[in-house]
């Protein structure tokens, strides 16, 4: 056996191996593809049959903070000095040089850098036979940052989910309480004032699940569209007179729909949250008249001849311009008058899953503006 095949990656010599450049020569995979390591978006740390570093690219640089120069040539155990979350150190642990023959790569897990920044470290022993000696160690390692960002989103979900559910099962639970241990001390008028709080409040509820049920939905891709022909014209007005019937005076709606408007296909129930979503937004956070214009215009998508655009305005004080970037994700509330803030998070999920597309901007009255665009045409399979 040769004297390189014997070190152990941690052994405690004195000897520096000289620092080879990081390259193609010695990663034959990535030279086949004409790629450079430093190309990778993720860290990228490969040892020798010795236990050194040959290969310590840019992104590994910046997630563990160790420069270049002072990994290539060095033991991998110092250069990666990694504690699993128990404290015990990983390389003592995996020992992929002297560990079992028949292993040859260690899963994605999380791990500790020195000064306790956490990493997911995944890695594979490249051996010339299945059983033979470990040639190369690849080790791959990736910031968690974007893992705690989705995190943190979960959390903020339940939290306001459970803040957002606990005020009408409260009233409920009193309502309904109260009614079952005092029903005869009640008036009707007063029973029917009761219930009817009840039923708002449960309504109230089933509305918070459905949305969350979309969110589901969305952030995992299965969100189905059963699209059927939609009159945009008359949903739209559909939706005004609900508004005029719940108390809004008819003159704070100005609908224009210009003709003709070609066939547009898509799911009426998501249309409906869509316009609901967004004339209610107008209605309780804008001033002045709420302007819903509809017509032609092109196609959102590429190859499509024609589409369909519903805007939404209003003459209110607008959306500041640091927070437009920002209206369509989740929380967001241009005010503080209550909700989710999860609205228009799912209503832009909702279009594009029509393979629609949706702005906001300023309207000409300085209020905000809401403009969603939708391919039209029947589907493929009524044109085969």
């Amino acid at each position: 056996m040769s004297v390189g095949t014997s070190r152990a990656p941690g052994a405690r010599d004195t000897l520096r191996r000289p620092a080879p450049r990081c390259g193609p020569d010695d990663l034959t995979t990535l030279a086949d593809g004409g790629l450079h390591p430093d190309d990778l978006p993720d860290g990228l740390v490969v040892a020798d049959e010795t236990g050194h570093v040959i290969c310590f690219n840019a992104a590994a640089v910046r997630i563990t903070a160790v420069p270049a120069a002072d990994a290539l040539g060095h033991p991998l155990e110092r250069v990666l000095p990694l504690e699993d979350l128990e404290g015990r150190r990983w390389w003592q642990l995996t020992d992929p040089y002297g560990g079992l023959a028949t292993r040859f790569a260690q899963p994605e897990r999380n791990l500790l850098l020195p000064g306790g920044r956490e990493v997911l470290v995944s890695a594979r022993y490249v051996r010339t036979a299945p059983t033979g000696p470990v040639r190369r160690v690849v080790v791959s390692i990736r910031d968690t940052e974007a893992r705690r960002r989705t995190e943190r989103s979960h959390a903020e979900l339940i939290a306001t989910v459970a803040h957002e559910l606990r005020s009408p099962l409260t009233s409920v639970k009193g309502f309904t309480a109260t009614l079952l241990a005092k029903w005869e001390r009640f008036t009707d008028d007063q029973k029917k004032l009761m219930l009817e709080t009840v039923d708002a409040d449960a309504n109230r509820v089933t509305r918070l699940i459905a949305e969350l049920l979309d969110i589901s939905r969305i952030d995992s891709g299965r969100l189905e569209v059963r699209r059927q022909p939609v009159d945009i014209g008359a949903a739209v007005a559909r939706h005004v007179q609900a508004h005029v019937a719940s108390g809004q005076p008819a003159d704070r709606f100005l609908v224009r729909v210009e003709q003709p408007l070609p066939d547009l296909w898509a799911d009426p129930d998501k249309i409906d949250q869509v316009l609901s979503n967004l004339l209610e937004n107008a209605v309780r956070h804008g001033e002045g008249t709420v302007t819903i214009d509809v017509m032609p215009s092109a196609s959102p998508r590429e190859r499509e001849c024609a589409g369909t655009s519903v805007t939404v305005s209003d003459e209110g004080p607008g959306i500041p311009e640091e927070s437009m970037n920002r209206v369509f994700t989740r929380f967001w509330r241009g005010s503080k008058r209550g909700g989710t803030g999860l609205g228009l998070y799912i209503v832009k999920g909702i279009v594009e899953a029509h393979g629609g597309t949706i702005t906001v901007g300023r309207a000409p009255g300085g209020g905000a503006q809401f403009r969603f665009t939708l391919p039209v045409g029947a589907p493929a399979y009524l044109n085969a």
